[in-house]
């Protein structure tokens, strides 16, 4: 089978290195990907400029441009055919609760999923790549590449990996998460007394939801949580009938 690889920190992460030698061993890969950290750019998509990929390798392609150029580069511009299943990561830090709104690498699988392809975000809880075991994560990821291809997923739907530090207590299927972002804004002041901002400057916490990804990665465990590419709220579009609307339509 053809596998797609991408990521968002990059094409010469180790994250995607281990990620593209393992899945190798069940198919061809060709890796599209960033060529420099993308990260947190979410869904966004180039339109105002050309986007050039140079093939730094065989089969290994850097683009200047996001995650989700990537996907669509890949697909449409760069292989020969459509590939069987788009796989984005491993990234270099989780990307749990609130952060998959954020994440490249999660969107890059969103992306894949639009436009009818299988496909998963494996992230990995870690701040450097050169303190971390990827073991645990490349075996998971192809075990897992394995069954969506003879299983297959659900309409519309693509899943999110994430994988602890560490030693591994096992797998569970879960729910997103809610994260505390706290005071993400830092206000320094530079040598001549202009300020300047850095956001994401403190730690991140997480609320305590049972089933939840933040509470499976927390306790040792690889979380993994389908998620949808339509974001309709069914529930609240249920109450939302309930609610007159017809004085809304008289906007002169």
């Amino acid at each position: 089978m053809l596998i797609l690889v991408t990521n968002d920190d990059g094409v010469r992460s180790p994250g995607l290195r281990a990620l593209a030698l393992s899945l190798g061993e069940i198919g061809r890969v060709v890796v599209v990907a960033p060529d420099r950290n993308r990260s947190a750019i979410g869904h966004a998509l180039t339109l105002d400029h050309p986007l050039r990929a140079e093939e730094i390798k065989p089969d290994v392609f850097a683009v200047d441009g996001t995650p989700t150029d990537c996907v669509n580069l890949g697909i449409h511009g760069l292989l020969s055919q459509r590939p069987d299943l788009v796989v984005s990561g491993i990234n270099c830090g989780l990307n749990v609760g609130d952060d998959i709104s954020y994440s490249g690498t999660v969107c890059a699988a969103l992306e894949a999923t639009l436009m009818g392809l299988p496909a998963f975000a494996i992230s990995l809880d870690t701040s450097l790549f050169s303190h971390a075991d990827l073991s645990v994560s490349t075996r998971f990821a192809k075990k897992l590449a394995v069954d969506i291809m003879e299983k297959g997923l659900p309409e519309e739907t693509f899943l999110n990996i994430n994988v602890p530090f560490g030693p591994c207590s096992g797998v569970e299927l879960t729910t997103q998460g809610k994260r505390n972002y706290g005071e993400s804004v830092v206000v320094k002041e530079d040598p001549r007394g202009r300020k300047y901002y850095w956001i994401g400057g403190t730690e991140n916490g997480f609320e305590d939801l049972p089933g939840s990804d933040c509470n499976a990665v927390h306790r040792g465990y690889i979380s993994v949580t389908p998620l949808r590419t339509n974001m309709t709220n069914d529930k609240t579009y249920a109450v939302m009938q309930q609610r007159s609307f017809a004085c809304m339509g008289d906007i002169d």
